[in-house]
């Protein structure tokens, strides 16, 4: 007869193995007042503990000049509405030392932070819906295009190609993020990350309106959809949990903004003209 310990070594061999996703949920801690002017995107920066918004004002795609930025205060208070005017319909941004980028309709616009002032305006050829911003940390900017279906990076002063449909098949990219081993695109109701040679490997189905995505640990992030919906995705596992369903308030759920040491999300509420902060809760 076999020793108890060989027959259970055994017997686990036969089970095979399965990974559970992590158990993820989301708790309002505040809420902004309404004055915010269509915000479509939060970006917190930890260095000046402080938010940054920014407000389309307006048409989601007009070129307008009626966008703006809005500072506000980690608790949720606005600190200076009118931080920085003179943009049309700005979306996602990206910090890069003393610099904030801002993709603005087919404009990134370059602001220095300590004066909150727009410094250049970098027009990227053909582009026309530029949309989301990451960055990289020696200061590599990616900026998408939703309508063009390409990606861009901007370095010293000039921008370049990096994705376009024909070379990786994207179908509406919006959201990005930089990650060491690819750059990782929220396109069409999906996360995917960019190989070496622009190919994109899907990781994770997610629903449709695929927006803003923040990186927690590891291969897991949180992932906003545009309609309503919050998920947090297990990149490894392709595990999808929702967190929050606004869409029952007619509340939009945007690009995101993310403390990581906290682990707050910012959730900008577009048509809602407000924005909420939930404490991450990851078991």
């Amino acid at each position: 007869m076999k020793p108890k310990a060989t027959i259970l070594c055994l017997l686990m061999a036969a089970v095979p193995f399965v990974r559970v996703s992590a158990q993820a949920s989301l708790e309002k801690k505040w809420t902004s007042d309404t004055t915010l002017k269509v915000p479509e995107s939060v970006y917190f920066d930890a260095k000046r503990n402080t938010l940054y918004v920014t407000n389309i004002d307006g048409a989601p795609w007009a070129n307008d000049g009626k966008g703006s930025i809005s500072k506000l205060s980690p608790d949720g208070k606005i600190t200076t509405l009118n931080w920085v005017e003179g943009l049309s319909a700005p979306k996602g941004m990206a910090v890069v030392g003393n610099q904030l980028f801002v993709a603005d309709m087919g404009t990134l616009v370059i602001i220095d932070i300590a004066k909150g002032a727009i410094t250049k305006r970098e027009s990227i050829e053909g582009a026309l819906n530029l949309n989301d911003v990451t960055a990289s940390p020696n200061g590599v900017v990616y900026v998408s295009d939703s309508k063009k279906k390409t990606v861009h990076t901007y370095q010293n002063g000039k921008a370049t190609l990096l994705l376009d449909s024909a070379n990786s098949g994207l179908r509406g990219p919006n959201g990005l993020l930089y990650m060491p081993d690819g750059l990782l695109v929220l396109d069409n109701g999906a996360l995917y990350r960019a190989g070496k040679d622009n190919k994109l490997t899907q990781l994770a189905k997610i629903a449709g309106g695929t927006d803003g995505i923040e990186h927690v640990k590891g291969g897991e992030f949180v992932v906003s959809c545009w309609g309503g919906q919050v998920f947090y995705v297990d990149a490894k596992s392709g595990t999808v949990t929702k967190m929050l369903d606004t869409q029952a308030e007619k509340l939009q759920t945007a690009d995101i903004g993310y403390d990581a040491k906290k682990r707050i999300v910012y959730i900008p509420t577009f048509f809602g003209n407000k924005v909420s902060a939930y404490q991450l809760n990851v078991k």
